[in-house]
C-alpha cells in the first residue's frame, strides 16, 4: 500500500459480549480494507468494551459516508456508539480564554508549526483583543465576549451561537476562567476540553497554588479533562505533575504549574485530534499513539 493511500479511523463502544472484535475485522476484510493499527479494551466494571482502528479502504477514492453505510449493519447489531471520518480530516475548534494566556499561546505556536492538525474557527474571549496583542491572531477570528456576572446567560447565548455558526466539533478551555452553566455544559457534552491547574481531585476554590504551598505539598500538577455540569468533577483525559519542595515560594510554584498546565493541554487535545479519547462513563479510555 502507498504511504499516501487515505486512511480512516474507526472508534466505537458497546456492551462487551463475544465476537466484537470478529466481526468488526470481518467486514473490514470483506471490502479489502487493510488494517494499519488496532486497539482496544473491554472495562470489567462497566461492561464496556472499547476499540480503535485506522485501516486503508480497498478503493482509493471511498468516500466516508459510503463507508459509514456498510458499517451500520455491525454497529446495530452489537448497540454501538461509533465514529469513522477520514483521518486527514482536521477537526474544527473554538478556543476560549480569560486573562492568563499562556496555554492560549502554546496551543497557537503549536498549531502554526503543524504539530495540532485542526482547523481554529476562532477564538472568545471575555477580555478585550488588546489583552492578546503580543499573540499572533492573524487569520482567526477573534470574538470579545465580555460576561455580565448579573447575566451570564445572555453571553453564554452568544458563544453557542458562535459554536453553532462556526460548526465546531471541539471547544476548548484554554484557561477560560468562566464557570460554565448546567444548560451549556450539557449541550457541550463530550466535545468540550479544560485545563485545570491542579492534579484533580485537589485544592477548591481560590488562589490554589496558595492553599497547596500553606499545606506543604510536595507535587503540584494540572488536570485535563471533559467539562460537565459537575465543576471539574468530568471525565480526566491526562495529568502531569512536578515535584517541589520547601523551598519554593507560591510564585515559584505558579510559574511551574504554568509549565504543567501548557504540555497537559497540548497533549490532551493531540490525543482527542486523533481519535484516541472514549468516555468511559465518569472516566476515559485513552488509547495511547
Amino acid at each position: 500500500m502507498s504511504g499516501d493511500a487515505a486512511q480512516f479511523v474507526l472508534t466505537l463502544s458497546c456492551p462487551d459480549r463475544p465476537g466484537i472484535v470478529g466481526a468488526v475485522s470481518s467486514h473490514l476484510a470483506a471490502q479489502g480494507s487493510n488494517i494499519l493499527e488496532a486497539q482496544q479494551f473491554g472495562d470489567a466494571q462497566t461492561g464496556q468494551f472499547f476499540m480503535r482502528l485506522v485501516f486503508h479502504p480497498c478503493q482509493p477514492d471511498v468516500a466516508a459516508e459510503d463507508l459509514r453505510a456498510g458499517f451500520r449493519v455491525v454497529a446495530q447489531r452489537f448497540d454501538m456508539r461509533w465514529t469513522l471520518r477520514p483521518r486527514e480530516q482536521r477537526h474544527r475548534v473554538l478556543l476560549m480564554v480569560s486573562k492568563f494566556d499562556h496555554c492560549l499561546a502554546d496551543l497557537l505556536y503549536r498549531w502554526r508549526i503543524g504539530e495540532l492538525p485542526m482547523d481554529i474557527v476562532g477564538i472568545v474571549a471575555n477580555h478585550p483583543r488588546e489583552t492578546y496583542r503580543h499573540l499572533d491572531l492573524d487569520g482567526i477570528a477573534f470574538h470579545y465576549l465580555p460576561v455580565d456576572p448579573a447575566d451570564k446567560t445572555a453571553q453564554e447565548a452568544q458563544v453557542w451561537a458562535l459554536i453553532e455558526q462556526s460548526r465546531a466539533e471541539l471547544v476548548v478551555l484554554a484557561r477560560y476562567m468562566q464557570v460554565l452553566s448546567n444548560e451549556l455544559a450539557g449541550k457541550l457534552a463530550g466535545r468540550c476540553i479544560n485545563i485545570h491547574h491542579s492534579f484533580l481531585p485537589g485544592f477548591k476554590g481560590a488562589r490554589p497554588y496558595h492553599q497547596a504551598h500553606r499545606r506543604g505539598v510536595k507535587l503540584i500538577g494540572a488536570t485535563a479533562h471533559f467539562v460537565t455540569a459537575d465543576l471539574d468533577e468530568g471525565p480526566i483525559i491526562e495529568q502531569d505533575i512536578e515535584r517541589v519542595s520547601h523551598s519554593d515560594t507560591p510564585e515559584d510554584m505558579i510559574r511551574i504549574g504554568r509549565d504543567i498546565e501548557r504540555r497537559v493541554l497540548a497533549r490532551t487535545l493531540r490525543l482527542v485530534l486523533d481519535d484516541r479519547v472514549l468516555i468511559d462513563g465518569r472516566k476515559t479510555v485513552v488509547f495511547a499513539p
